[in-house]
């Protein structure tokens, strides 16, 4: 690695004809094949470099493109990861076949043609065409499972954070699920979907995305859109921060930026610092001056604070929770075991007639929503309202 101190940039080489010898110096050294800039290259810096080195230059986005490259897994991450390289490599295409420097014409062979180079754009830009075209149907895909999450009433909480801060450890945590875990940047490109139950509150969507870094290129922030629509439409956000990085700050900064970006930023977000078995810490959950939790303490790896993070999402979901109770008769067991399937059920009690008594605790929306399918009407064991409201309270009948 070399460092200078150039004030100004060079158009030609972006570093200057000192540090160019000094790179040249430092790849006959090591005999480097490739050479990384940590920042954004312009097509004909790139060839500059390569022409004078003799070796593969990378820019940070060819960099990050080749990772993504490596680590797609699925029809649409690769789709995504094609999609960036075609906008990256389209700026970047040079004529490279002299004898084709000029194409003919087409019937009767008169004009000048295209140029090879015209003609590599042309295919380029077709194929863009064609990926856009594929992806557009995965986002309709997406854009109608949110549709039926959302007539189901079942929130969406989507895990955020920068690359390699855990979030797929405590995915697989939360949701007793086995997804791709590696200690590497980017081990995630696609955004994976499971159903998970938290206490006094009822069934959630845990969605996992794709890792954010510092200066996300353009490409991968177009191309990513369907993934990231994850982000963008959930009801609550888990920002997972690596606490035993000294940096944490800053990459949380650079991780707000991102959801600036994408139109996230208004999402309510609860902070989870992951990995507190590197630095001998406590799970914990910290709340703010009215109770309510914004940064939760625990470790991925041994599963500690697990319990305390599903209780401060449940809070953060349930703002509008509610504990009735609910008779129910002995033939109403499908309700029962709903209710029991949901963990929203705190009590039970059966009285001398067989009417078994549940006392709940989950959402308005969601006991409203069960009832109705039941075919049951949930205005009569809803609790009283408030002191101070002029709606009388009802009592709740006997069940016949």
């Amino acid at each position: 690695m070399v460092s200078g101190g150039l004030k100004h940039v060079n158009p030609r080489f972006f570093v200057g004809t000192g540090k160019l010898e000094e790179i040249q110096h430092m790849i006959s050294l090591h005999q480097a094949e490739v050479v990384l800039f940590d920042h954004a290259l312009s097509p004909s810096q790139e060839r500059n470099l390569e022409r004078d080195l003799k070796c593969r230059v990378l820019d940070r986005t060819g960099l990050i493109l080749d990772i993504f490259a490596q680590r797609a897994r699925s029809y649409e991450g690769k789709l995504q990861v094609e999609l960036a390289q075609m906008q990256h490599s389209l700026t970047r295409l040079v004529r490279g076949w002299t004898h084709l420097d000029r194409q003919k014409g087409g019937i009767g062979v008169r004009g000048v043609g295209e140029t090879q180079l015209e003609i590599d754009q042309r295919l380029v830009r077709g194929r863009i065409k064609a990926i856009n075209k594929s992806l557009e149907k995965v986002r309709k895909q997406r854009d109608q499972g949110r549709r039926a999450r959302k007539r189901a009433e079942i929130p969406t909480v989507s895990l955020v954070g920068y690359t390699n801060a855990g979030k797929s450890s405590l995915f697989n945590r939360m949701s007793e699920s086995d997804i791709y875990v590696a200690d590497q940047l980017f081990a995630t490109l696609d955004s994976t979907l499971r159903k998970i139950q938290l206490p006094d509150f009822g069934p959630a969507i845990l969605a996992d995305t794709v890792g954010f870094i510092r200066n996300l290129p353009h490409q991968l922030v177009d191309a990513f859109r369907a993934t990231l629509e994850e982000t963008v439409e959930a009801n609550l956000l888990l920002h997972v921060i690596d606490c035993n990085n000294e940096e944490r700050q800053l990459l949380k900064d650079q991780v707000d930026e991102v959801l600036h970006e994408i139109g996230a930023h208004e999402i309510p977000t609860l902070l989870v610092f992951n990995k507190i078995d590197l630095i001998g810490g406590k799970p914990q959950v910290d709340r703010d001056e009215h109770g309510t939790p914004w940064r939760v303490w625990v470790s991925a790896s041994t599963g500690a604070g697990m319990t305390e993070l599903r209780q401060a999402i449940g809070e953060l979901l349930g703002e509008d929770l509610i504990e009735p109770t609910l008779p129910l008769e002995p033939r109403q067991g499908k309700l029962r075991a709903r209710l029991y399937g949901q963990g929203v059920v705190k009590a039970e009690s059966v009285d001398a007639r067989g009417t078994i008594k549940l006392s709940l605790r989950l959402p308005r929306e969601n006991f409203i929503r069960l009832l109705k399918e039941e075919g049951m009407d949930p205005a009569p064991y809803l609790p009283a309202p408030s002191p101070g409201s002029d709606t009388t309270a009802q009592e709740a009948p006997a069940l016949p």
